[in-house]
């Protein structure tokens, strides 16, 4: 199976794929497929990384990914023992080249305009969950009954984007499995120490190529992914370690001194790290 792209196995004449991951930890390989994903997090917790933007995920939350949306789950094992996603997979096309362009299904047209960055589901999400939990045992006509009541909800409901630019082109293989090294290596290394010319090589590219690379394909230096990423860590941190030190939780992070990590975590989340502990409840 492709890493990135790959396909969802389905049998064939199946235009709604349901699909159980019910491992230690998700998926953990920078990825793209055609398919629409509509998931549900009943177990769990981690990083997302959603084509240029980093989120958190964990239990509850409601998530949708649009098609050749390029993503990552990075399920956090030190604080959950199991995760366990829901997901349906289906394109515009599944069920019929037009059968979502029928004037029947006029009002679900925001979804799939939506879906293109991603998104999460802010409220109605007990109802969600409920409705997703009730298909582990349906037949198929029961779980495409069940996607439509799912998809108007999503539509009268508020949401957040998971993504805040998509690269237009859909990646081919190679762009693919270069992207993927790429942000492996980032999602296990972030703590450490990462020049330019180590990412590079990992990319297979010359430090200035990279570069280039990077940018255009998530609107962003490497280096500002890499700061947000170790940033967002360490909100993880100031919240579940209230016992660890903020200049302890920066040194975790990667960073090799307080000030820039203070500098820097206000820069993106407009508070102070103590600030931002304190408003979670700890002080």
């Amino acid at each position: 199976m492709k890493v990135l792209p790959f396909k969802i196995p389905k049998t064939q004449n199946i235009g709604l794929i349901y699909q159980e991951d019910k491992e230690q930890y998700f998926y953990d390989k920078f990825h793209q497929h055609e398919e629409i994903q509509l998931c549900i997090i009943v177990k769990g917790e981690g990083t997302l990384v959603v084509g240029d933007t980093i989120n958190k995920y964990s239990s509850g939350d409601v998530l949708v990914i649009g098609s050749n949306l390029p993503h990552v789950f990075k399920s956090d094992t030190s604080v959950i023992k199991e995760s366990f996603m829901i997901s349906l997979f289906f394109t515009k096309d599944s069920f019929g080249k037009n059968f979502f362009l029928l004037d029947d299904f006029k009002e679900l047209i925001p979804f799939f305009e939506k879906s293109t960055c991603g998104f999460r589901l802010l409220e109605n999400r007990e109802t969600v969950m409920n409705l997703l939990l009730e298909l582990q045992k349906s037949t198929n006509l029961d779980r495409f009954i069940g996607l439509l009541k799912v998809l108007k909800i999503l539509v009268n409901s508020k949401t957040t984007e998971l993504a805040n630019f998509i690269y237009p082109k859909k990646y081919t293989d190679n762009e693919g499995k270069r992207m993927r090294n790429v942000m492996d290596f980032t999602m296990n290394n972030f703590d450490k120490n990462i020049d330019l010319y180590e990412i590079a090589e990992k990319a297979n590219m010359t430090p200035n190529a990279f570069c280039r690379y990077f940018k255009q394909r998530t609107n962003k230096t490497y280096f500002t992914f890499l700061t947000e990423l170790r940033i967002e860590n360490a909100c993880k941190l100031l919240i579940s370690e209230n016992t660890l030190a903020i200049s302890e939780i920066a040194y975790q992070c990667g960073f090799n001194n307080l000030s820039n990590f203070n500098r820097k975590f206000k820069e993106i989340k407009g508070i102070s790290p103590s600030k931002y502990r304190k408003d979670s409840g700890f002080n």
